[in-house]
């Protein structure tokens, strides 16, 4: 992990040679991620790939305020391996070269999902010839990258709103053992990996979702599948941030060794509302880190709610202000 420095909490955007004439040039931003850690926690961070790294402003708030990056997209199976056989490593492994210069940590994100997959995983149907697929997809990611990731999402959304196995090729050809089959493959490509699995919509306790997530996990961990820890997305509307506390407490109750929320971002961001989530983390003992789902509003998915800490002009919004005081 990486050291915390309590006494230079805060860096003046002029010295990162942000462009001339740039607001934030006029401002000084503290890390919230030092403040983070200093409560006891691994990482606050966020998600980034290629094209916004090259981006002089956004590069520079995350050298200054994040500790970990996220890739968005360039790690997704139809980024990655669009075609069988082929990888496409540019944009992972440019994220990776930015990450390890700038001395932050990397959560890999994803290896087996249903979404962004690469059409021909699709069109496999026999067990055998997709349990391998699966093996080989994993071991030649998270080969690549090995000791250098600290978390891998391997399993991303497989859970429906009412608790039941999301359909997809893993699940119709494999059943719920393609799970096991991934988080062993990860296991062998990476011992020193932290391995997730990760959904949305478990902010709630008591959801028939996070209670799916916990009895199955719980279920895995028990059978030996090496399931290290739970990824909250929390992907939120307004007003939800109160109720994050006791998801994150449920989700920590299972038998896993840590949970963290992962892709956070909060429609309308009202400083309450991340002061509440983030604090989520920080009082419960298993949580180790916080990522949230970008840095400005105009290049979030859900940019048309402006959920983020920064504004489309890169300016730290209220929410990121009361979120440094509530840690400081």
């Amino acid at each position: 992990m990486h050291s915390v420095t309590l006494f230079a909490l805060a860096a003046p955007l002029a010295a990162l040679a942000l462009p001339s004439g740039s607001l934030l040039t006029r401002q000084e931003l503290q890390s919230i991620n030092e403040l983070f850690v200093a409560k006891g926690k691994e990482y606050f961070g966020t998600c980034s790939d290629q094209n916004l790294l090259s981006n002089q402003q956004n590069a520079a708030i995350i050298q200054t305020a994040f500790g970990a990056v996220t890739p968005e997209n360039s790690m997704k199976w139809d980024q990655i391996q669009p075609t069988q056989g082929q990888f496409n490593w540019d944009g992972p492994d440019f994220l990776m070269d930015w990450a390890e210069t700038n001395g932050k940590i990397v959560r890999g994100h994803t290896l087996v999902w249903h979404s962004q997959l690469a059409g021909w995983v699709n069109s496999v149907t026999d067990p055998a010839a997709l349990t391998e697929v699966i093996q080989t997809h994993i071991a030649e990611v998270m080969g690549r990258y090995k000791g250098r990731i600290y978390h891998w999402d391997v399993v991303n959304e497989m859970w429906n709103e009412d608790g039941t196995m999301r359909d997809s090729v893993f699940s119709q050809v494999l059943g719920e053992d393609f799970v096991r089959i991934a988080f062993e493959a990860a296991r062998a490509a990476d011992p020193d990996a932290k391995l997730y699995i990760n959904d949305y919509n478990l902010d709630t306790a008591d959801s028939p979702k996070t209670q799916a997530m916990i009895n199955n996990v719980n279920k895995w961990v028990e059978a030996g599948v090496p399931i290290d820890g739970i990824g909250t997305q929390a992907h939120l509307t307004g007003g939800m941030g109160s109720g994050v506390a006791g998801a994150v407490a449920a989700l920590a109750g299972a038998n896993v060794a840590e949970v963290a929320i992962t892709e956070l971002d909060i429609a309308g961001a009202a400083a309450e509302d991340y002061v509440a989530a983030v604090d989520a983390c920080v009082q419960e003992p298993k949580c180790v880190g916080v990522s949230v789902w970008g840095v400005r509003d105009t290049d979030s998915w859900r940019a048309d709610t402006s959920p983020l800490l920064f504004d489309d002009s890169y300016q730290p919004k209220d929410a990121y202000t009361q979120l440094i005081a509530s840690l400081s």
